[in-house]
């Protein structure tokens, strides 16, 4: 039996409202001006010799070349993945091991949840000087009264100490996020899943290898890019603590750029460190993403 394609009703569209421009529009211009616009005029000035005032030249692709010879910004590159490597599983593993406590049977949880937010509350570089008087005189102090030799100088004096405390600082900022996302994947994990699991008599380890860790695999996930990401950025930690020093061993990358883009005439040089930078950090978290998804299928 034929029909007549001609008297079939076509749907129509639904029209938008007016009320959804007016909200759209305002949110997308201050995007266009105060993200899009800044991001362009940043990459037209990578090819040129801008000092960040007065007039420049066009100097095409030579301060992209010149950045792979430049001892300074590989020195600052590689001390950022190492910071952002370290930071990123030391966070992931307490808060971890802290969201499986607190999701357990145990008194005062609420309170503690609260109690292990605040670092994330704080402004970074007001707990970063208060940690910079710790490890350059209270620690120091302590460590005299001990005997403990290795602890009697400042950590942030020598390069090979001072990433710790970098480490030690930004976990402990850090860390209240991943374990508030970490409590949202445990109570999406049903209990009756521990009890069968008891039942079998499966040690603790055993429950978390193959039971926990695998039913909120999302949430690692989620918080390992992320934790990436922003320990590859890190900025105020180091501006508190060494600001970049001794010399420039504990330089970033973002500290970097600032220094020689925004004091030291490298404004055009800088903005294509900073392309550079973007792209890396794009291609690092789409890799990361697609792996550990990749995982988490194999899991399932």
């Amino acid at each position: 039996m034929s029909t007549d394609s001609s008297r079939v009703p076509r749907l129509r569209k639904p029209k938008l409202s007016p009320t959804y421009y007016w909200m759209v529009l305002p949110a997308l211009a201050l995007f266009l001006v105060f993200h899009t616009v800044p991001v362009v005029q940043g990459i037209y000035y990578s090819f040129t010799d801008s000092p960040g005032y007065g007039p420049s030249n066009f100097v095409g692709l030579r301060n992209y070349a010149a950045l792979f010879s430049d001892p300074r910004v590989i020195h600052a590159y590689w001390f950022t993945f190492l910071i952002a490597i370290v930071a990123t599983v030391v966070t992931n593993v307490i808060a971890l091991a802290i969201a499986i406590g607190l999701n357990s049977r145990i008194k005062f949880k609420n309170g503690l949840r609260g109690i292990y937010f605040i670092p994330n509350v704080l402004a970074v570089l007001v707990v970063g000087y208060i940690f910079n008087y710790l490890f350059s005189n209270s620690l120091p102090a302590l460590a005299a009264k001990l005997d403990i030799g290795w602890l009697e100088n400042s950590l942030l004096g020598q390069a090979k100490t001072a990433w710790i405390a970098i480490v030690i600082l930004a976990v402990w900022q850090s860390a209240a996020f991943n374990i508030i996302l970490y409590l949202a994947g445990l109570q999406t994990v049903e209990p009756e899943v521990y009890e069968a699991s008891a039942l079998d008599g499966a040690s603790a380890w055993r429950t978390f290898r193959s039971i926990t860790f695998p039913l909120i695999a999302g949430f690692f996930t989620i918080n390992m890019v992320l934790s990436l990401k922003g320990y590859l950025q890190i900025f105020d930690h180091i501006v508190a603590l060494t600001g970049g020093g001794p010399g420039t061993d504990t330089e970033s990358i973002a500290l970097l750029i600032y220094k020689g883009g925004f004091q030291g005439g490298e404004y055009g040089y800088q903005s294509a460190n900073s392309v550079i930078f973007f792209i890396v950090i794009v291609t690092l978290s789409m890799v990361q993403l697609n792996v550990l998804r990749r995982r988490e299928v194999s899991e399932s």
